[in-house]
């Protein structure tokens, strides 16, 4: 291992969920394995998972999965690591100048797959980074996204020798530039397609045991809810806030997506609007789950037209809320605003 220079240097790791190699199910293989084989994700006895896993969900699941990723790879292969690489350029460009390239360095890592967060913090490590910002890109706290991160984190200082000083960004569910951004875009969309009879805020589903066990997820995501509701002035009836992504027999917390477009659908709505605020980058569960699943339940339903504002991704002002959050949590560090 090579040890860490002597010097001051500010590593900044940002970290999302993660994707296979390829849109195959050899590839989605190892990555839904990682990806269910952690304890935050799946809480249930690991003797008994591991025989779920491996002899029923790993036979069938990868190949399903596949098709879905099939349907959004591009070009530059998973959009979520494609557009990770291009916010990790664009922050990359936006402090070019605030601090010399000796004192900043910023690396992408991903929680399952590549490039992992042992590989992100090792190429920190020798930067000579002894000051590490750990930055989830996950605007809501959850203990099975944020958490699991933390975890792995940990993971990695556990065989070091020389641990770094860190942060960690807990979440940004009410960060008044976060919420801008998100009203922004709504309005773009608006601008450009005319307003839609309801908004729909789909966030990622948690089950209904995990929150009842402490996990703040729900109430951040209420927050986000109310605080992008009222930006855009927004009345009851207008909007609602749900959950998708459900996986497995056991509850999960309400409203259901899926549901509640199949609801609207029903009532013959002509058009709806989805945005899915707590995703920082466009991914499966947005571009096939969303706008592809979601949509079609809703129109096979009885209703007019699901219409999809995409996530923040790499725009501007998207760029300006994580460079904003790095400021903020570097600032005794770093003086990034010259």
């Amino acid at each position: 291992m090579q040890e860490a220079q002597s010097n001051n240097a500010v590593g900044i790791l940002l970290v999302n969920l993660g994707t296979p190699e390829a849109p195959t199910a050899k590839a989605v293989r190892p990555y839904l394995r990682e990806f269910l084989s952690d304890p935050r994700v799946v809480q249930v006895p690991k003797a008994i998972w591991w025989f779920i896993l491996n002899l029923l969900i790993l036979r069938t699941r990868p190949k399903q999965s596949a098709l879905g990723y099939s349907q959004v790879w591009t070009d530059e292969g998973s959009p979520l690591l494609a557009i990770g690489r291009k916010q990790l350029e664009a922050l990359r460009q936006k402090f070019q100048g605030k601090a010399t390239d000796q004192a900043l360095h910023l690396e992408l890592g991903m929680r399952y797959g590549n490039p992992s967060i042992k590989a992100g913090l090792e190429k920190l490590r020798d930067k000579g980074c002894h000051r590490i910002l750990i930055f989830p890109l996950y605007p809501q706290y959850a203990a099975s996204s944020n958490g699991t991160v933390f975890d792995a984190v940990a993971e990695v200082f556990r065989k070091w020798w020389w641990v770094p000083e860190i942060r960690t960004i807990g979440s940004y569910c009410d960060d008044a530039t976060y919420i801008d951004a998100l009203a922004a875009s709504v309005r773009e969309h608006w601008d450009t397609h005319g307003r839609a009879d309801r908004l729909l805020m789909s966030f990622h589903g948690l089950p209904q045991r995990v929150v009842k066990l402490g996990d703040p997820y729900r109430d951040q995501c209420e927050t986000t809810a109310n605080l992008l509701a009222s930006k855009l002035g927004l009345k009851t009836g207008e909007w609602i806030m749900s959950f998708q992504s459900r996986f497995g027999a056991e509850e999960w917390i309400k409203p259901y997506t899926i549901e509640t477009l199949e609801t609207w659908g029903k009532e013959s709505l002509g058009k709806v609007d989805v945005i899915c605020p707590g995703f920082s980058a466009d991914c499966l569960e947005t571009l096939e789950e969303i706008a592809v699943e979601n949509r079609k339940a809703f129109e096979e339903a009885g209703g007019g037209e699901m219409r999809y504002i995409p996530a923040l991704n790499d725009r501007a002002d998207h760029i300006e809320v994580l460079a904003d959050l790095v400021r903020k949590h570097t600032c005794s560090w770093l003086d990034l605003n010259n």
